[in-house]
């Protein structure tokens, strides 16, 4: 069911928020960003900021905690007699096509902000969630296909897997020198898990 008007503006707001935290955060530095200049930036008040994030780390990060979210979403779409793994796979090979850069979201901008993220320990904590909403999302999806109950652990191990798979490929991209492109990354490093 499609949200309705209300909904709709409400994420477009919080959208328009934590890509002006990101985009504030690449060009000033993360001490250089108050939650003031990133409210300003949208035209809402700081307290409208508060209504939607707890902090200026959660904004910051709140677009990869949306595309955690995607992924679930999208792995339970996929055809359901389509094999775990091949579902697995074509998910978050397009999750991560074109470098994983979300909707409206300049590739400089998400590129400089990973690697900000990453660099900055008052970031990890943000990081960390990051993480576990992919892995919370991938192994909700990964028990609904399978029909498994939520207290089943193979579901928590296989996104746990996943997730950890695709942040190894996401780090080795950041740091490939010359560059290279992200899906064939991703792609090994899933394929890495069968092998043990």
């Amino acid at each position: 069911m499609e949200p309705g008007l209300r909904e709709r503006k409400k994420q477009a707001t919080r959208r328009a928020l934590a890509l002006a935290a990101l985009r504030l955060t690449v060009e000033r530095g993360f001490d250089g960003v108050l939650v003031e200049d990133i409210a300003a930036e949208v035209g809402v008040s700081p307290r409208t900021f508060n209504n939607y994030f707890s902090s200026k780390a959660e904004a910051i990060c709140a677009l990869a905690v949306d595309r955690a979210h995607r992924a679930g979403e999208a792995l339970r779409a996929r055809p359901p007699d389509e094999p775990l793994r091949a579902a697995i796979e074509a998910t978050m090979l397009e999750e991560f096509a074109g470098g994983a850069v979300p909707d409206h979201v300049p590739d400089r901008v998400w590129f400089a902000g990973l690697r900000m993220v990453l660099a900055n320990p008052a970031m990890h904590g943000e990081y960390l969630r990051v993480r576990a909403a992919m892995q919370e999302s991938l192994s909700a999806a990964i028990a609904e296909r399978l029909g498994l109950p939520v207290s089943s652990l193979m579901p928590d191990v296989v996104g746990g897997a996943v997730a950890a798979a695709c942040d190894a490929a996401t780090h080795r991209w950041l740091h490939a020198d010359p560059p290279v492109p992200l899906q064939p990354l991703v792609l090994e490093a899933l394929r890495h898990l069968a092998e043990f």
